[in-house]
């Protein structure tokens, strides 16, 4: 039985990843400082057998080395999930991403080092690739120019793992994802919405005018693309992770939300096509060395839109 470590582990992918680690036959020890993460998300593991879970801050080698030290076995994947998915703190203080992204990756790989850990799949981000405009983003486009902190430390992470691999580590798939939805769900614009009606039921406040469109993938179907990519031989793998086509739009998504969840609601939207500073309006993201591997979603982004905001509605409505 291999014994697979999760960083970010009481995190919203890392939930779903663990449910299907275990329900494969794995091991899983999930590690997280809850800065964003919630325990209580990871619960519903907790008395099975091959499941435990430490509170650690995974930008502190030490303490990192000494829950893979104190593991029931040797681990043999290394998840690395860990990261600041706040974008617009990590604008406010950049700290935030420095410490929770960069440098939880920096801990990570020193640790594999030191423990001789052959295996790490690390999530990285489309945020790496920057304002590109209507040109589809493929995994060999450059030159590469992040306009978020949280974009930026993960391609630094990105070359530290390149370096590693050149170095001492055997095998590192990197994983380019897109915007991922479902539930457990703690973020994003559909989380959001929601709670926004859910705090003022007659009007819907959008940042930004609504034209911003971007691929959206549902939570499984990344699950099963990270699965799919770790059985692909290769020492360094790079994937873009995502549905085929070019997305939705957030006009779109509020109307689906409003229509969900308080029909009548105003949705009233702001100036301009970003919402925050470092938002990408609009990228067309090819998935097509993915597909060439033999792997395809189930759900396009408007399927997997209109699927999350039903499961995060009865999520957060208790429904």
């Amino acid at each position: 039985m291999k014994l697979h470590l999760i960083t970010g582990g009481a995190g919203f992918v890392a939930v779903n990843l663990t449910r299907r680690l275990l329900k494969e036959g794995g091991a899983v020890l999930a590690l997280d400082d809850l800065s964003r993460g919630r325990r209580e998300l990871v619960a519903e593991f907790d008395s099975h057998p091959h499941f435990s879970f430490r509170q650690v801050d995974c930008s502190d080698l030490e303490a990192l080395s000494a829950a893979i030290r104190e593991a029931a076995a040797p681990v043999a994947h290394v998840w690395h999930l860990a990261a600041n998915s706040d974008i617009p703190a990590g604008v406010a203080d950049p700290r935030i991403d420095r410490d929770r992204t960069f440098l939880t990756t920096f801990a990570v790989l020193e640790a594999m080092r030191r423990h001789e850990i052959p295996e790490l799949h690390f999530a990285s981000s489309s945020a790496i690739y920057g304002d590109l405009g209507e040109r589809e983003i493929h995994e060999d486009i450059g030159p590469l120019q992040p306009i978020s902190n949280y974009g930026a430390m993960k391609l630094a992470s990105e070359a530290q793992i390149r370096a590693a691999v050149e170095a001492f580590l055997p095998r590192a798939d990197i994983f380019r994802f897109p915007n991922v939805i479902g539930v457990p769900a703690t973020h994003g614009v559909i989380f959001d919405f929601i709670r926004k009606l859910k705090a003022t039921p007659d009007q819907l406040q959008v940042l930004g005018d609504g034209t911003q469109q971007k691929a959206y993938l549902h939570v499984d179907d990344l699950i099963d693309a990270m699965l799919h990519v770790s059985q692909i031989e290769g020492r360094y793998k790079v994937f873009n992770i995502g549905p085929k086509d070019d997305g939705v739009t957030v006009r779109m998504i509020a109307q689906t939300v409003r229509d969900r969840i308080s029909p009548k609601a105003d949705i009233v939207f702001g100036e301009g096509n970003r919402g925050w500073v470092g938002d990408v309006p609009r990228f067309r993201y090819s998935t097509q060395r993915l597909a060439a591997s033999g792997w395809s979603p189930q759900l396009d982004s408007t399927q997997a839109m209109v699927r999350a905001v039903d499961e995060i509605a009865r999520e957060e409505l208790a429904e």
